[in-house]
């Protein structure tokens, strides 16, 4: 594969990743800004249980883009 189809590849790969990143950035102000009516309304769990699983998830994602990029899959 060439080095341009591979920097598509990078790219592809690493613009949801950095969305996510984001997305904990937003759910985490959030959850700052909010927390006592969260907890008021009984749904402070569910969203911290939220941003706990999409900040998993996102490492995870880190993790196999790195190590795809290493082994030079993409």
């Amino acid at each position: 594969m060439s080095t341009k189809k591979h920097g598509k590849l990078r790219i592809a790969y690493l613009i949801p990743n950095i969305g996510c990143y984001l997305m904990i950035l937003y759910i985490g102000f959030f959850i700052f800004q909010n927390a006592r009516e969260l907890e008021e309304i009984g749904q402070l769990g569910m969203w911290l249980l939220m941003l706990i699983l999409l900040t998993l998830v996102s490492l995870y994602g880190s993790y196999r883009i790195a190590t795809w990029i290493k082994q030079g899959k993409i």
